[in-house]
C-alpha cells in the first residue's frame, strides 16, 4: 500500500522549491531596496509600502513552498489551490496593470505568474 506522502509527485516537490528560489530573488530585494530595484525595472513611481507587501506575500508563500515540500497529499492540495488562487488574481493585476499603461517589465512578470499558474493547475488536476 503507497502511504499518503508517496501520493505526490516527486516534481511537483522539485516545483516548490524552484518556486521558493524564484520568489526569493524577488521577494528580498522588493521587501529592503524597493526604491532602488524598480526604477531599473521600468516603474517610474515606486510607492514601498505596495512594494513590500508584495514582498511579503511572495516571501510567505514562497517560504511554505519549501516548507511544504514534504507535507503530505492534503497540504498539497490547501498549497496549490493558494497558488492557483494568487497566480491567478495576479495574472489579472498585472494585465490590468499593462493595460493601463505599465513598464514593459510588467510583462516578465505577466509570464512568470502565467508559467507558475500553469503548473499548479497541472498538478491540481493530478492530484
Amino acid at each position: 500500500m503507497t502511504s499518503e506522502i508517496n501520493q505526490v509527485p516527486e516534481s511537483l516537490r522539485v516545483w516548490f522549491v524552484i518556486h521558493f528560489v524564484v520568489d526569493m530573488l524577488f521577494a528580498i530585494p522588493l521587501i529592503f531596496f524597493p526604491e532602488a530595484i524598480l526604477p531599473l525595472l521600468g516603474w517610474q513611481t515606486v510607492d514601498p509600502i505596495t512594494s513590500r507587501l508584495v514582498g511579503a506575500a511572495l516571501l510567505g508563500i514562497g517560504g511554505e513552498s519549501l516548507l511544504g515540500r514534504k507535507a503530505s497529499r492534503e497540504v498539497f492540495l490547501a498549497m496549490l489551490n493558494l497558488k492557483i488562487l494568487w497566480a491567478s488574481s495576479a495574472v489579472l493585476g498585472i494585465g490590468l496593470g499593462i493595460e493601463a499603461g505599465g513598464p514593459p517589465m510588467a510583462l516578465g512578470f505577466l509570464a512568470v505568474f502565467v508559467i507558475f499558474g500553469g503548473i499548479w493547475i497541472y498538478y491540481r488536476s493530478k492530484i
